[in-house]
């Protein structure tokens, strides 16, 4: 809906520069063209910029109470806010206006921080309590909407894109060298820090609080409840009723001012909102969906099946190579940090098609990780299963010289030796960041990062997974639900980033109607047994929409927004890869030994071992360096004109 930005200085006689706020305000012009505006209050500034979804004529923010004494700027959707609003009128609140902004308002006067609770929806919102001269900052939920913060010995200044922040001038961006290990890693970190140096997240589910006199408190307010019921009843019941919980998410999710769309890859999760939609709607509903000329790695034909099933009104782009090495700066700079999935370039493209019919689509992300949909779940427990009968039938030293044989064997081939490498026998089952984090996650494991990393005390023994450690142990629950909980707090937390900048980088607020929190609350209920069967998980949504879709796409396997990545490195974008990370500009930063990268980059050529994961790693981290802590590639990508591979060549540097 929209972008937001804001000041408090910590010293009530140092005002907020106006010019600042506008500057700040003006890097998030993309998330709200329809409208914007800020609000001082001497050493208080608030930004906004629109999107104007709901109450198109009234809806102009920042929005004040009757005694101005409350001032607020908010992100997102809250889709209870009319049943808010009839309780609300009640108490005895006046509106001025028909948007969900103000009902956040009058309830903070109601209820206090507690507001937070009432909410369905997805939003990031800032609140000044004048009265109080308290700022108060809150996520939703799941993460859904970004907000992120840098404290200063003078003042907090939050934002819902980090390009934001630094805008303003007393903010110089510098790399988190305690960060490049969990990157390394995941592609992501997984807690409140980014890769900026001073630069963090308000958690999900979290609120801050922060005063004048510089006292920074926040507390979480929402919690996933992620342990099945004791008592476990027939699974008909769980099928029914979580297709009644979709329904109303779906229907809830739809409520708009301006037209809604549907971004449609052919699979199972976007094509059971695609067709929910389409039977709430009573008609035809616009889809949207991208894929490749390479076939093999294109979802098209069943996004394609799926949009003539249901009727849909279907639209479709596809991609180049070469137009998507020329956005791939241009999504850096809108995500912030480097490009954890190449998927991302693949969602820009559609949603810059989405953006000329609709203001609004839905998508189907949070599916797989409350109902278990990746194999990688049910492949993990069984592979549990197996490395115990393993472990007691031979002894470590046998074990050993198996695992080494299957990661240095080079005749197997490439699919095989990845499939291989993922078992028990690959694998140090006493070892749980070896067996599951390296296994599904992991470009570089630790071992590897104490030869990759320069200067070792970046390398702490331990830190690549401490934080997804952390969360795995204190979850509850069978090994199946504790690994969907991580993920949640984690890897979905990602995937929803990438969800909401790229899409607002064409102004199109995508809403994920599988975390209507009480949808996922029910969803996380379920007894492991009734959503995974064999590899396959999902079988509760499989089952809740057979009415609504073929088995073609109910059954069909899941290919996760693929692209032609690994492809492509077999062609001549091979050799662009090893002119950016070899090139003085790259080694000079100091950050890496460069034989290993050498000697990785050899062994991908000779087909011997298969790093694409890591290639698309390192790429973004040099190019995310680049755009932002170098800034002289920011003019290029912040440009309207996306950028040209032969742009990306004018980037080479040489030491001073």
């Amino acid at each position: 809906m929209c972008g937001i930005c804001g000041i408090l200085r910590f010293d009530r006689h140092e005002p907020v520069d106006g010019l600042v706020l506008h500057s700040m305000n003006a890097r998030i012009a993309h998330r709200g063209p329809d409208d914007s505006g800020c609000y001082l209050d001497g050493n208080l500034g608030l930004g906004m910029r629109r999107l104007s979804i709901i109450d198109l004529q009234t809806g102009h923010q920042p929005l004040s109470n009757e005694e101005q004494s409350l001032h607020i700027v908010f992100n997102g959707e809250i889709y209870n806010h009319r049943q808010l609003r009839e309780f609300l009128e009640r108490r005895g609140y006046r509106y001025r206006t028909q948007s969900d902004t103000e009902t956040i308002l009058h309830l903070y006067e109601e209820v206090g921080i507690e507001c937070v609770s009432h909410l369905r929806g997805m939003f990031a919102f800032a609140i000044w309590d004048a009265d109080k001269r308290v700022l108060l900052l809150a996520r939703d939920r799941f993460g859904i909407k970004p907000l992120y913060y840098a404290r200063t010995n003078r003042q907090l200044i939050f934002a819902s894109e980090i390009k934001a922040l630094l805008a303003h001038p007393d903010l110089t961006p510098e790399l988190n060298y305690s960060s490049l290990p969990e990157y390394l890693s995941f592609g992501y970190l997984s807690h409140s820090q980014t890769l900026f140096d001073g630069i963090v997240q308000v958690q999900p589910g979290h609120v801050l609080q922060a005063t004048e006199d510089g006292m920074i408190t926040t507390s979480c307010y929402w919690q996933l409840r992620h342990t099945p019921e004791s008592e476990c009843k027939p699974e008909r019941y769980y099928v029914d009723t979580y297709r009644s919980f979709l329904e109303e998410a779906v229907r809830i999710h739809l409520i708009s001012d301006v037209p809604v769309g549907m971004f449609l890859s052919g699979g199972l999760d976007s094509s059971a909102v695609a067709a929910i939609m389409t039977k709430l709607r009573g008609g035809p509903i616009a889809t949207f969906s991208v894929g490749y000329d390479e076939k093999e790695h294109s979802e098209l034909s069943y996004a394609e099946l799926a949009a003539k099933h249901i009727g849909a009104a279907h639209h479709e782009v596809r991609v180049s190579k070469d137009a998507f090495f020329g956005a791939l700066p241009k999504v850096i700079w809108h995500e912030d940090e480097p490009l954890a999935w190449p998927s991302s370039v693949s969602l820009y493209f559609v949603a810059q098609l989405a953006q000329q019919y609709v203001k609004v689509v839905l998508t189907g992300e949070g599916s797989d990780e409350t109902l278990a949909g990746y194999t990688r779940y049910a492949f993990t427990v069984a592979n549990a299963q197996w490395d115990r009968v393993y472990r007691a039938a031979l002894p470590a030293s046998v074990r050993a010289t198996i695992r080494a044989g299957l990661l240095s064997c080079e005749w197997i081939p490439r699919s095989l030796q990845r499939k291989l490498h993922h078992t028990f026998l690959a694998r140090d089952g006493s070892s749980w960041p070896s067996f599951y984090f390296d296994n599904f996650y992991s470009g570089f494991s630790e071992s590897e990062q104490q030869h990759l990393l320069l200067d070792k005390s970046t390398y702490v023994p331990g830190s690549c997974y401490r934080s997804a450690i952390e969360l795995l142990e204190a979850s509850s629950g069978d090994l199946l639900h504790k690994l969907l909980f991580t993920d949640i707090k984690t890897y979905l937390v990602e995937l929803l980033m990438k969800q909401d900048n790229v899409s607002m980088a064409a102004s199109v607020e995508s809403r994920v109607p599988f975390l209507d929190h009480p949808l996922a609350e029910f969803a996380m209920s379920i007894p492991s047994q009734y959503n995974v069967r064999g590899l396959a998980g999902k079988n509760i949504l499989k089952a809740a929409v057979s009415d609504l879709l073929p088995p073609s796409i109910i059954n069909r396997r899941k290919m996760g927004f693929p692209t032609p990545w690994r492809a492509w490195l077999d062609g001549p974008a091979m050799d662009y890869v090893q002119q950016v990370l070899g090139e003085p500009r790259t080694v000079c930063r100091k950050l890496f030994n460069p034989d290993p990268i050498r000697q990785m980059l050899a062994e991908h050529r000779s087909r011997r071992h298969d790093h694409a994961d890591r290639i698309w790693r390192l790429l973004n981290l040099e190019l995310w360096q680049r755009i932002f802590l170098d800034r002289d590639a920011l003019g290029t990508v912040a440009s309207s004109s996306i950028p040209t591979h032969d742009d990306l060549l004018q980037f080479n540097t040489v030491c001073s």
